[in-house]
């Protein structure tokens, strides 16, 4: 049986492929650099990550983006040997205009170094690459309309690619303007038995979120309504484990078998509030998950849905378990960070820090605030119940240097357990929380002894709340006030679910910008 979420935490948008026995999914990364994952899976219950494709500069600059901007929504595919991947790059979140370009990055291998990027159009987001029967390709988007008397979401979009040319050809037509649920994005086509199936996403990105299908014999439509949309939903029930269910890529397996991999979330619930009042908060973000398809009178369906099913029927292949590149301690004795952290908005480069002799060294650089250089290395919540800790060693000598372990949903939204110094106490250990964008300082700074030259700090999160230790020897921990709530660190909370990402846990280190400090004096953090 397939357990979903196959992916777990901050794993939304899923879009999947299959190559020979291989299956591939790649999710959106939003803010968080590398652009794109790419999993791996013979069986579809077991995945690795094997690709960060979106690695340089040139192929995605997100600094000054805004939280939840950056890659929205890629689609992978393969044809004519190859492996083709089309992304959004969000430059606007709030207001009329969204500044989305759309682009197209190949690969003859999915782990190799993929190519610099083709600009394709800005006329909306969740592109999707179509590569029809007869050799021909087409761009399919939603469109976004800024214009006060029209709905923003316009209706999905093609136009044809020409790839010799590396840019699109003809006339972008709408094709399809969805249903009543309204919100049309996230197209994905299918050709099969003589129709054109046209997977979209519907109702928006948050509990109301829905998958739809339409089908026409002509690529260019009219598209008829699936008779029994929404296909995939959780909406209708609100006591389902497996909530906001949507936004979905289909594949077929090597004996003609069909799943739908879509995103899902999973939320925990404010103690005394029902949920009629409150549907609940979702830390670990969107997740992935996988459902099993079945076709009636010439229609793909869910099976046993609209609802998510939390096991799946997996389908008859050879199970193939991966050794996980991360099992729980990183002692960083490599020369690369492990392909499960990421950085905000730019690459880890000697700038932001190195690696060397077993420690990971940051160079203090902007605050926890900052759209443009964080020196943050973080990656995501994956479980609801987990400890995490480091051992830092930091001497600031001002107030504007910090250093420590962060739980972290944007630049509005942390806690960071910090190194930093005061005039009164000197080097002191320092609860600082944003909530909203609100700052506070928790409780009293902690004075740090001057023989303590290695801090260990953890955070241990359970279900609904988290809280920080210390320790000076790594052998007795001090438990600091207040106790935290997940929830807030959550799509729900931040922006009542208008946001996208999830909660990651991190180290950061902050110089204020203004203070200039020679490279052989310059303060870092170095955490075992």
């Amino acid at each position: 049986m397939i357990q979903n979420p196959v992916l777990t935490g901050f794993h939304p948008d899923p879009s999947i492929c299959r190559v020979g026995d291989d299956y591939y999914v790649a999710t959106s990364t939003f803010e968080w650099f590398p652009g794109v994952m790419i999993y791996h899976s013979k069986d579809l219950k077991n995945w690795r990550l094997v690709s960060r494709p979106l690695n340089r500069l040139s192929q995605l600059n997100m600094s000054g983006n805004p939280d939840s901007g950056g890659v929205w929504a890629p689609c992978l595919s393969y044809a004519d040997g190859m492996f083709w991947l089309i992304y959004s790059d969000i430059k606007i979140v709030d207001g009329a205009w969204k500044d989305g370009h759309n682009y197209l990055v190949t690969c003859n291998e999915i782990d190799g170094e993929w190519s610099e990027p083709v600009y394709l159009n800005s006329a909306g987001f969740d592109p999707s690459l179509f590569h029809n029967e007869d050799g021909k390709k087409y761009l399919l988007h939603m469109v976004w309309d800024y214009r006060p008397n029209k709905h923003s979401f316009n209706g999905i979009a093609m136009q044809e690619y020409d790839h010799a040319q590396k840019k699109l050809v003809g006339k972008a037509e709408v094709i399809f303007t969805g249903t009543e649920l309204g919100l049309t994005e996230a197209p994905h086509l299918y050709q099969m038995d003589g129709f054109y199936y046209l997977l979209t996403a519907e109702g928006g990105t948050k509990y109301e979120h829905a998958a739809t299908l339409a089908r026409s014999r002509n690529l260019t439509g009219p598209y008829e309504r699936h008779p029994k949309n929404p296909i995939l939903s959780s909406w209708a029930n609100p006591l389902h484990p497996m909530q906001k269910a949507g936004h979905g890529s289909m594949v077929q397996t090597q004996d003609g078998q069909w799943y739908l991999a879509h995103l899902m979330a999973r939320p925990i619930h404010r103690p005394g509030k029902k949920i009629t009042e409150e549907r609940g908060y979702c830390p670990l973000g969107r997740e992935t998950a996988i459902q099993k398809m079945e076709w009636k009178d010439g229609w793909p369906i869910v099976v046993n849905g609209p609802l998510p099913s939390s096991e799946v029927e997996a389908p008859d292949l050879p199970e193939v378990k991966w050794e996980q590149s991360f099992t729980g301690q990183d002692l960083f004795e490599g020369n690369e960070l492990l392909p499960c952290y990421q950085t905000l908005r730019i690459p880890f480069t000697d700038e932001l820090g190195e690696l060397r002799n077993g420690t990971l060294r940051l160079f203090g650089r902007e605050s926890l605030g900052s759209r443009f250089t964080q020196s943050h290395v973080a990656r995501r919540w994956q479980d609801f119940s987990f400890d995490a800790d480091t051992v830092v060693s930091f001497n600031p000598d001002s107030f504007m240097q910090a250093a420590g372990l962060v739980c972290y949903y944007n630049t509005a939204t942390w806690v960071s357990l910090q190194i930093t110094w005061c005039e009164e106490k000197g080097r002191v250990l320092q609860l600082l929380s944003s909530d909203r964008g609100s700052i506070t300082v928790d409780g009293e700074p902690i004075p740090l002894p001057d023989e303590a030259e290695y801090i260990h700090l953890r955070t241990v999160v359970r279900e609904d709340t988290f809280t920080f230790t210390y320790s000076l020897d790594g052998q007795t921990y001090e438990e600091l006030a207040p106790v935290y709530s997940s929830y807030k660190l959550s799509d729900d909370y931040v922006n009542g679910g208008g946001f996208f990402t999830g909660a990651f846990v991190g180290m950061h280190c902050r110089i204020h910008p203004e203070i200039v400090v020679p490279q052989s004096l310059h303060p870092s953090l170095i955490t075992h």
